[in-house]
């Protein structure tokens, strides 16, 4: 009895200093994440003015949105060819650099490090970077291109090639998802190759039999982060083109950033994030629910 009377002592001290410990994580995750989500929330059902005042007007800004936005579908497919694109390319480099880079040969060390550099370098400064590689007139991409006589386009100024180029540009960011990948692929037991060798399996026949099935957790995880990070491009449209020529480039943050901080109208803003949120949590949803027939845990 007296030992089952400390135990539960102990049980309800732990569960304190867990609680003591969890605070400040909480306050801060009510304050900065709750806290403004619901305010955007009410400031999507009004006409806000970023820094004036504004009054109800219920679903107007949605309605508004799906109605008479001229940018709204212009974006969100602009949006969409991005995501499609980037994301699954971004996944098959990053998945067979990690193949190459997992081999066993000297110096593969320093490759691993080059691959991975790029993806902690400052931002602004790389998209910079690349709008000077995509210059049609002294370009470095336009450059290697009339070496082997060939005419460059106008990379950024064309309607045609501006969004390609920036899903281009994307590919130099897949450090981050390689070195997971590569993570997961010295993971891998090595007796699954060893007894595949013993039967005869090629290196195809390994790859999709013990390979992909081992890191489809990972193949899961990077694809959740790609969407939800390719679904939220900014930066290079802002930067690169400010959404031209023609909106080409013109992607939904942008044009959410255009309403809420050059327009100034935070509700309709606010509004259109909303939106976003839905559209990226559905997607999620989705991928995790189907995820049951092709991500592979192992036996339980």
């Amino acid at each position: 009895m007296k030992l089952r009377q400390i135990s539960h002592s102990i049980s309800r001290s732990e569960a304190a200093a867990f609680r003591l410990y969890i605070l400040p994580w909480m306050i801060g995750f009510l304050v900065f994440t709750v806290g403004p989500m619901v305010y955007s929330l009410y400031l999507a059902l009004t006409n806000t003015i970023l820094g004036g005042s504004g009054h109800f007007i219920g679903l107007h800004n949605f309605i508004f949105m799906f109605t008479k936005d001229p940018l709204f579908y212009t974006s969100l497919v602009n949006t969409a060819y991005y995501a499609a694109l980037s994301v699954p390319l971004g996944l098959l480099i990053a998945f067979v650099l990690a193949l190459l880079l997992n081999m066993k040969m000297p110096g593969m060390a320093l490759f691993r490090t080059v691959f991975y550099i790029p993806s902690v370098v400052n931002g602004v400064a790389v998209i910079l970077l690349w709008g000077w590689i995509f210059n049609p007139s002294y370009g470095l991409l336009n450059y290697l291109l009339s070496i082997i006589g060939m005419k460059g386009p106008d990379w950024l100024a064309n309607p045609a090639s501006a969004m390609p180029a920036i899903i281009f540009m994307s590919l130099w960011t897949i450090g981050g998802p390689m070195v997971i990948f590569l993570a997961s692929l010295q993971g891998i037991p090595a007796e699954l190759f060893e007894s595949a060798d013993i039967d005869g399996a090629g290196w195809w026949t390994k790859t999709i039999r013990i390979t992909i099935p081992s890191v489809s957790p990972v193949i899961f995880f990077n694809l959740i982060l790609g969407l939800i990070g390719g679904l939220q491009v900014f930066n290079q449209a802002y930067i690169l083109t400010n959404g031209g020529p023609l909106n080409a480039t013109t992607t939904y943050v942008l044009n959410l950033f255009n309403y809420g901080f050059v327009y100034l109208k935070v509700g309709y803003g606010s509004a259109l994030a909303w939106v976003l949120f839905i559209i990226i949590l559905g997607l999620t949803l989705f991928i995790m629910r189907t995820s049951r027939r092709w991500v592979y845990y192992g036996e339980t």
